[in-house]
């Protein structure tokens, strides 16, 4: 009896000790990302190979061996293959671009930009940092940061006559969101603001940073869907990297119903101005205008901060305006002849 209780009770234990090999964890998975716009599995590691399986860039792969620089590797559908060490990312730059999403995920947008050409979004404001998603060209952007750094210099720098070494060469990146919710950095020149060319073509020796649609008019003959076209604000900057403002033009765009055509209703430059610009209504009275505001630097402390890459003001003044029909007054702000070492101007302006 003694001895099928033993049998009993060791067939109940090997029975409890497999049962819990169910609730054991799985060995640790490494995943890598492919970053290339699409790349070839090959079958094996040798010059003469054969492509087993096709991916494109985002696709999470399952790392399964190592040889030398070369891992092989497990797509979603279950073909294997290898691939070379350089042509995918590691875990841990994947997880810095998610982060980058997560951080700003509630940042204001300060512009909208459109790219001008293919495009691989950074994990940092530098060229030669990690890229990861691969955008279109004609992607629709919100711009979110502006930052400046300084450029690589190809030669050692040389110092000036006074032995002071050469002021640095700045290249201006923004942290970017596609409509898919990827984030990460794009170099400015590659963008071009989300503008109709019809305001376009009134600013051509300006690069235009922001536009805010401010109302909208009805013109039936418009070439528009509806008939509704927008009237623009538009913030203005020179074809200049590494300044320490974000625009130094306001242009007010309005459209001509008689002409079918848009104007320039008002032009204040001069300026060090910040984004974002504030749009706006406030009721006047009896009646509801559109109102709209933005930050100036009011002393000769701009400048961009040597850490960080952004513009700074310093001391700084919050102006703003008041719409009335085609009209713009300013309604709140420091005094032109009040702001240090500029010459600001605020006018209405007609036609181009």
């Amino acid at each position: 009896m003694n001895l099928r209780r033993l049998a009993a009770g060791a067939l109940v234990a090997l029975g409890a000790i497999a049962g819990c090999g169910r609730f054991a964890p799985h060995a640790h998975r490494e995943y890598v990302y492919v970053w290339m716009r699409d790349l070839d599995l090959r079958d094996r590691v040798a010059p003469v190979n054969t492509r087993v399986a096709h991916v494109v860039n985002g696709d999470r792969l399952v790392v399964l061996d190592r040889e030398g620089r070369f891992l092989q590797v497990e797509t979603a559908d279950g073909k294997v293959g290898w691939v070379e060490e350089h042509e995918v990312l590691d875990q841990a730059t994947y997880d810095k671009f998610q982060q980058l999403a997560k951080d700003s995920a509630h940042d204001p947008v300060l512009s909208k930009g459109i790219l001008r050409e293919s495009y691989w979004l950074h994990d940092a404001p530098a060229g030669t940092s990690d890229r990861f998603y691969l955008l279109h060209p004609n992607t629709k952007l919100e711009l979110l940061e502006r930052v400046s750094v300084a450029k690589p210099q190809a030669m050692p720098l040389v110092s000036t006559k006074n032995g002071a070494p050469p002021a640095p060469v700045y290249e201006d990146f923004w942290l970017a969101r596609d409509p898919e919710g990827q984030v990460g950095w794009v170099r400015g020149g590659a963008l071009d603001e989300d503008v109709p060319e019809d305001v376009a073509v009134l600013v051509p020796n300006e690069k235009v940073v922001a536009a805010y649609v401010i109302r909208t008019v009805s013109d039936p003959e418009a070439n528009t869907a509806n008939g509704e076209v927008p009237e623009y604000l538009a913030a203005l900057t020179p074809w200049k990297a590494g300044l320490p403002y974000d625009f130094d033009q306001i242009r007010v765009f309005t459209w001509n119903v008689k002409r079918h055509r848009y104007e320039t209703a008002y032009l204040e430059h001069d300026l060090e101005g910040y984004l974002p610009v504030k749009i706006g209504r406030e009721t006047f009275g009896k009646e509801t205008d559109p109102v709209f505001s933005f930050e100036v630097a009011t002393g000769d402390s701009a400048r961009i901060d040597a850490k960080t890459g952004r513009a700074e003001p310093g001391a700084a003044a919050t102006e703003s305006f008041r719409m009335e029909g085609v009209i713009v007054r300013k309604i709140g702000g420091p005094e032109p002849e009040k702001k240090m070492n500029t010459r600001r101007k605020g006018r209405i302006r007609r036609g181009r």
